[in-house]
């Protein structure tokens, strides 16, 4: 029999003891053995979990208990998991995961420290979709040319309304919080932070690449508004809060930002609160992932998913590499990217505008690629859409602040990156 804790008793806590109870048949059929949950940590005693196991709120009952073989880590927070965890597997316990900011801060040092322990996370990214196995395991015999990821399900729902209803950013801000989809603060699914957490540790996996969140570029939805979706419209794009690490010639991009991409494109047609990822190898090419990017039962599907691999004794280096990955790439800067751009901005309508904003362009070897006028509500100035051929992100930028400068431009100058 294995005996299992579970670090945190909530929505996918909750999901997980109770799967493991209401399915122990099958599920011993598959593993081999029983899978009995033995204890579960809280912090609130008084909150009724729906569960029909042993609760405490003390951490160490779980830690330092010689029976229980497997702790499953569904806490949130960085620091303390991290400790815990940690004491977890110096005591020779396998550990689950579900942690991604644990993760993003903290993996190569748990890597270290599991050494041939078990450490398991494939909930930790993309919910139900079993995207680190298939990178572990099922591509293991490809050099990883790209990641793209849809890997926040709040943003992809307010987006999906955006495109597909004409809504506004606060009003349907405030329905993603009404249906739970958003937290009161929403900063950090709304931000891009959520998604950024994910996307390093499928780049730890797919380039053995230690970035943290502070290390890449990482953007937003807030600024997005119904000209820049009648834009892509226009120009047939849909627009996406990706995560994307990209191989090129000199190292690895790893940037999370709304991106403008092919409606053709398989991603582009994931919509609502669902997740897709994209990986393209060497020898399979492109391979898509889809499915529930969170929720108690997906995402406890994944957990247990782990725990089976573990009784199996499915289980190898946590990151997925005994030696050293593409210890040649390198993680390039933001300025180093390189990409389309889609530029927005308010500029006065009468001659000779047009002619001053392509020689700042042409000073920074930026060409346009599609243009677009659109009428502004004051009369004397119009909003100016276009898009660029491929550049640097350095240049954008200083191409940006240069035109800022122009008496011809008002406001804030709006920018997209675009993935074709």
């Amino acid at each position: 029999m294995v005996k299992i804790g579970i670090l945190g008793v909530g929505t996918v806590g909750a999901s997980v003891a109770n799967i493991l109870e209401n399915n122990a048949d099958i599920l011993e059929a598959r593993a081999g053995k029983k899978m009995v949950v033995k204890h579960g940590v809280v912090k609130n005693m008084g909150k009724e979990r729906g569960v029909n196991i042993t609760l405490s709120d003390n951490p160490m009952d779980i830690i330092n208990d010689p029976e229980i073989d497997i702790v499953v880590e569904l806490m949130g927070g960085v620091e303390e998991p991290y400790a815990l965890v940690k004491k977890a597997l110096e005591n020779g316990k396998a550990v689950v995961t579900a942690n991604k900011a644990l993760l993003a801060y903290h993996r190569y040092e748990l890597q270290e420290i599991a050494g041939d322990i078990p450490l398991m996370y494939e909930a930790s990214t993309a919910g139900g979709i079993p995207i680190i196995g298939a990178l572990r395991n099922g591509l293991a015999s490809n050099h990883v040319e790209s990641i793209q990821g849809i890997m926040n399900g709040t943003t992809n729902y307010m987006l999906t309304k955006m495109i597909n209803e004409g809504a506004l950013y606060d009003e349907i801000l405030k329905e993603a919080q009404e249906l739970g989809y958003a937290e009161a603060d929403p900063t950090f699914d709304v931000g891009g932070f959520d998604a950024s957490h994910k996307l390093l540790i499928l780049a730890s996996i797919a380039y053995g690449i230690d970035a943290k969140p502070e290390d890449i570029l990482i953007e937003g939805i807030e600024n997005i508004t119904q000209t820049d979706v009648a834009f892509a419209k226009d120009f047939d794009y849909e627009i996406k809060l990706l995560g994307i690490a990209k191989k090129v010639e000199r190292g690895v991009e790893l940037r999370v930002h709304p991106t403008m991409i092919p409606s053709s494109s398989m991603i582009a047609k994931v919509d609502g609160v669902m997740n897709a990822v994209s990986v393209v190898g060497d020898c399979v090419g492109e391979t898509m992932y889809y499915g529930a990017g969170a929720g108690g039962d997906a995402t406890a599907s994944a957990v247990i998913a782990d725990i089976v691999d573990i009784v199996r004794g499915n289980h190898g280096p946590m990151l997925g590499y005994k030696k050293g990955l593409e210890s040649d790439m390198e993680l390039l800067f933001e300025s180093e990217i390189v990409t389309h751009y889609y530029l927005r901005m308010s500029v006065d309508d009468k001659s000779g505008v047009l002619a001053k904003i392509t020689n700042v362009l042409e000073k920074f070897d930026i060409s346009i690629e599609s243009m677009l006028q659109k009428p502004h509500k004051n009369e004397d100035v119009v909003k100016l859409l276009f898009t660029t051929h491929e550049c640097q992100e350095e240049k954008i930028q200083a191409a940006m602040l240069e035109l800022k400068k122009l008496d011809c431009v008002h406001g804030e100058i709006a920018m997209m990156r675009i993935e074709k």
